[in-house]
């Protein structure tokens, strides 16, 4: 039997290697009682050496924070052009999309050049502002309540068109992707209109960084196995991609 240094160092290098594990996988893997390892990880956090969740832990504290655009639009730079480049290639001739807010979401419309005519539903104003002065594209910008820190509409205003308009695809980005929680989003009524976006979408997809793997924001979108495409940078845990295809979500790593 490990001993409770050998247990501390099996579960930190568990930790780095696959970004998360489950108290029931490790109980197994090393023959001890779930309470033990429980214990073990209160230990471990104490040290803030990890972070607790109910049945598993992780690196970091999971919860996102509802950042401003303008700070979100200095990180992941490279990432979220490669991401924008990839989500362009799927843009067919007369297609009619959705643009969720976001950072990524606008890095997308900075790369949007179709041949064709390209409708844009848009919650953000700064992305409908950029698409307004490129050539094919139509734009329709939603109403609602303005949110200072992200340039985008919320509420009923913002909701009520997708009552009568249906969309090929909704480009999504995201606050956090869990296998447990599912798809979130940092605030609460951004995460209900991008329900409502996807109930108006033939296809959902997801376009964030990998930093957002693992990670869980205030507001639940839906399940991540009601998600079509996913893409992604190459910092993607290679356990977490494969494990996203055995749910025959399509994964584009870029």
């Amino acid at each position: 039997m490990l001993s409770i240094a050998e247990r501390h160092k099996y579960i930190l290098d568990m930790l780095n290697k696959n970004g998360f594990i489950k108290v029931s996988d490790i109980s197994r893997e090393l023959d001890v009682t779930p309470v033990t390892i429980r214990k073990d990880l209160k230990y471990l956090e104490e040290k803030k050496l990890l972070y607790r969740t109910h049945g598993s832990a992780s690196p970091v504290n999971p919860h996102t924070a509802d950042i401003d655009l303008q700070e979100k639009e200095k990180m992941k730079i490279s990432e979220k052009q490669r991401i924008a480049l990839a989500a362009c290639q799927l843009i067919e001739e007369n297609d009619s999309i959705i643009i969720a807010s976001g950072s990524t979401a606008h890095t997308f419309a900075q790369e949007l050049n179709p041949q064709g005519n390209l409708t844009v539903v848009s919650a953000s104003l700064k992305t409908s502002l950029l698409l307004s002065g490129k050539q094919n594209i139509e734009v329709i910008q939603l109403g609602g309540i303005v949110r200072k820190n992200s340039f985008s509409v919320v509420g009923d205003f913002a909701i009520k068109p997708f009552d009568d308009m249906t969309c090929s695809k909704l480009f999504l980005g995201v606050d956090g992707i869990d296998f447990d929680n599912g798809i979130t989003n940092s605030n609460i009524e951004e995460a209900i209109l991008n329900k409502k976006m996807m109930k108006s979408a033939l296809r959902t997809i997801i376009i964030s960084d990998s930093s957002k793997f693992g990670r869980r924001g205030f507001g639940k979108i839906c399940n991540l196995d009601q998600i079509d495409v996913i893409i992604t940078d190459s910092g993607i845990a290679q356990h977490t991609a494969t494990a996203i295809e055995e749910m025959g979500i399509e994964l584009i790593i870029v």
